[in-house]
């Protein structure tokens, strides 16, 4: 054993190339004289030694292009060669979200498939259409005879009169459905009532907006917490809402002092009976109604706080915040309503130590839809106390006749504090228990260990 580890150190000679292990590479180590290049392999005599074969050039369009993909880039190194840019293919990119769709930035309807590619589907909408033309025929046939009518109930007079205007009704009643189903199956008419970019001018988008907000959940969503919460009857004897009424304050500011005065809030839609901060509604909320009636009718706003603590009487009452008559709504109106200089907007402050306030927000409708009220403006002394109910009956407006209505709630914080001072510029009230009675107090008060 020892001889043949002798063998071994006498075949390493000074000469040899040795590999030494370093931190990162593996460096080779050579004599002083140089490393010395291996001799090429020998090959056998009688035999070539196979040709190398060279890649095909790839086709090029014109001259240029192959110049470009064999020309090597100008300031690379002697080693380096250009990329070819030649049959390199470029990643399709998606959209990963859906883009917003409104009326600022509407988006016409597409066809989901290409003509021929299910012929399923070019059958179905070959059927629609047809159908469709089929009842526009039958709509227009029902117009000439209400045309018709129209001419003879001119000349008509007693029994004949009335039994031709109720003729008319069922011919009017009928055309109105006729209109609905001519249109109401065609996919470009659900896209824009899906995405609101329909015109409730139109008779067939006012049926597919107000059945989705009848039929899928927001109507019934706003009439459960109005009983819910006791704001029928305890505001207004009855409610029977006719207009979808929305509204929306700024989001919730951020925390950090820094970025009060430096980030813009964007406003946020309100659910029906959610709570929202005093400061979100410093200012008007934005008012969007969708109206499902043609013509022009008037509607009165009120914006009650039905939570006001009332000491003297050991109950609660009201507070006027906001008073609009004679707004004029019809099917065309669109954005926001407009606030008109009656009685002005003062801001929710509900009082230190109350529960939480309902802050109730009605479109009453007037007894005669087409003609005006004409209502004073209430002074700031009177809004506390105001008796909705009686206003009600004193200008002909009925809340169960239609309309709409809205609510939400708050509570107190530090920022009511400063409504009180600089908008309603009085002291701040302060409600809650009547402090506990100490039956110790009078022995507490006693000196101790004296006689």
């Amino acid at each position: 054993m020892l001889a043949v580890r002798a063998l071994a150190r006498r075949r390493l000679t000074p000469s040899a190339s040795l590999i030494c292990r370093t931190n990162t590479t593996l460096d080779t180590v050579s004599s002083a004289a140089g490393s010395v290049s291996p001799p090429s392999p020998p090959q056998s005599a009688g035999l070539d030694p196979k040709p190398k074969i060279s890649p095909a050039p790839r086709p090029t369009s014109s001259a240029a292009d192959a110049s470009k993909s064999t020309a090597p880039a100008s300031g690379a190194s002697a080693g380096e060669e250009a990329a070819p840019e030649a049959g390199r293919k470029t990643r399709r990119r998606f959209a990963k979200k859906r883009a917003q769709i409104s009326l600022a930035a509407p988006r016409k309807w597409n066809v989901p498939l290409r003509a021929h590619l299910l012929p399923v589907y070019d059958e179905a909408l070959k059927l629609i259409n047809s159908d469709s033309a089929r009842l526009k025929r039958e709509l227009r046939g029902v117009l000439a005879r209400v045309a018709e009518g129209e001419r003879e109930l001119e000349g008509a007079e007693g029994a004949a009169r009335a039994a031709l205007e109720r003729e008319l009704g069922e011919l009017r009643e009928k055309a109105g459905i006729l209109e609905i189903q001519s249109d109401i199956n065609r996919p470009s008419i659900r896209w824009n009532a899906a995405n609101g970019m329909g015109d409730l001018n139109r008779l067939v988008y006012r049926h597919l907006v107000e059945q989705k907000w009848r039929r899928y959940g927001t109507l019934d969503l706003l009439m459960e917490r109005i009983h819910q919460m006791g704001v029928v009857p305890d505001v207004v004897p009855a409610l029977h809402p006719s207009i979808d009424l929305r509204l929306s304050f700024p989001e919730p500011p951020p925390f950090s002092t820094y970025l009060r005065t430096r980030t813009r809030r964007k406003h946020k839609p309100v659910e029906p009976g959610v709570f929202i901060l005093p400061e979100q509604s410093r200012r008007p909320p934005r008012l969007y109604t969708s109206v499902f009636h043609p013509e022009t009718r008037y509607y009165t706003l009120v914006l009650v706080d039905a939570d006001v603590p009332d000491p003297e009487n050991t109950s609660f009452t009201t507070f006027l915040h906001w008073l609009q008559p004679n707004i004029p709504l019809s099917a065309g109106t669109c954005g926001h309503l407009s606030a008109h200089p009656h009685t002005g907007y003062v801001p929710p402050h509900p009082q230190r130590g109350s529960p939480y306030h309902r802050y109730c927000l009605f479109l009453l409708p007037h007894a005669n839809p087409e003609q005006k009220i004409v209502v004073p403006a209430v002074p700031d002394a009177a809004r506390l106390g105001f008796d909705l109910r009686a206003f009600c009956a004193e200008h002909g407006l009925d809340a169960g006749a239609g309309g709409a209505a809205h609510m939400w709630r708050e509570v107190w914080d530090e920022t009511v504090s400063d409504i009180y001072k600089h908008t309603l510029k009085r002291p701040e009230p302060r409600f809650g228990l009547p402090p506990r009675v100490d039956p110790y107090a009078e022995v507490k008060s006693m000196k101790r260990f004296v006689k």
